[in-house]
């Protein structure tokens, strides 16, 4: 369904996914220095599917996550200042410090959590979609997934329970083709049809090829929306994408050679943020001047809150706390 936007939309859509883009780009530079010490899942290159998902959804609506959680966490309205502490240990963390990268929360957004257990959230979300329906609630529960979750079998439980009780959930699959350096066509049988198998368990599916564009993305959800309003159906959304890193950690690792150099140079052409750029400057939405003076204004914003963050006390749990309830 073609909708009309403002030229607020668009702007915000773009600062969304450029803020999360230099967010990660800002860790990955620091993350050597040794003062975040958990371990860290970048989603540079994926940006779009957290913005333009997000952007559909309301501050009372639910979002769970798994280990890539940082561009779901902030598109959903997160605090940068809380998770940047909670990365680096500090108890000014979303999770008191105790967490790190992987396990980001804030329940005054919607934002019920993130976990390193692929596939540990998504039947965590069918109970709260669950709870939403039985309260009466007015709200949708989103869980993003990679490919690889849908490999487990409590994707396919969830999936059947989510159906059988036509839950308000959204099950969104960000589909970057690798599980850790494994390509999915050494993990998933070249016919298998994900788009078949959440049909065949009651659900509405979908599926969009290219995540990277993110009006495209939010079309797709909000037609998802209405599908599931309207139908009182759960739903399963799938989007293609890519990372541009290693699967833990800072750094690009193309050098060890397992994933085709023209597929990785193909996603880099593809990149969300400067695609939208191009499509901004060309529809007269925005100038270079407003390109600039984002990034500018970006850049000083995460300078400040990583120093804050750098600044604030440690978390005051401590190993003999733990030792003592364990003895």
């Amino acid at each position: 369904m073609k909708r009309a936007h403002s030229e607020t939309f668009y702007i915000d859509l773009y600062t969304q996914m450029l803020k999360i883009r230099l967010i990660e780009e800002h860790i990955a530079n620091e993350y050597s220095k040794g003062y975040m010490r958990c371990p860290t899942h970048l989603s540079i290159g994926q940006e779009a599917i957290a913005v333009g998902v997000c952007n559909c959804l309301k501050d009372s609506d639910y979002v769970l996550s798994n280990h890539r959680a940082h561009a779901h966490y902030l598109a959903k309205g997160g605090s940068l200042k809380k998770m940047a502490s909670e990365i680096m240990g500090k108890a000014a963390g979303c999770s008191s410090g105790r967490g790190g990268s992987m396990h980001l929360v804030d329940l005054e957004k919607g934002f019920l959590g993130s976990t390193p257990i692929v596939a540990g959230t998504i039947p965590i979300a069918v109970g709260v979609a669950l709870a939403s329906q039985m309260k009466n609630e007015d709200s949708i529960t989103v869980v993003f997934l990679g490919e690889g979750a849908t490999e487990t079998g409590v994707f396919s439980e969830s999936l059947n329970f989510a159906a059988l009780k036509n839950l308000p959930i959204i099950f969104v699959c960000e589909n970057n083709f690798y599980s850790v350096y494994s390509p999915i066509q050494v993990r998933q049988a070249k016919n298998r049809d994900r788009i078949k198998i959440a049909k065949a368990h009651g659900l509405y599916a979908k599926k969009e090829e290219n995540g990277n564009d993110v009006l495209k993305v939010y079309s797709s959800m909000q037609d998802s929306i209405e599908v599931m309003r309207e139908n009182k159906t759960p739903v399963y959304l799938e989007f293609d994408t890519y990372r541009y890193r290693e699967h833990c950690g800072p750094n690009v690792d193309d050098d060890l050679n397992y994933r085709p150099k023209k597929e990785y140079e193909y996603w880099l052409k593809n990149c969300p943020i400067s695609n939208f750029e191009k499509f901004l400057l060309k529809e007269n939405k925005l100038t270079k001047k407003d390109l600039e003076q984002f990034k500018e204004e970006i850049s000083l914003e995460i300078k400040k809150t990583f120093e804050f963050a750098k600044n604030s006390n440690f978390s005051s749990f401590n190993l003999k706390s733990e030792e003592k309830i364990y003895s």
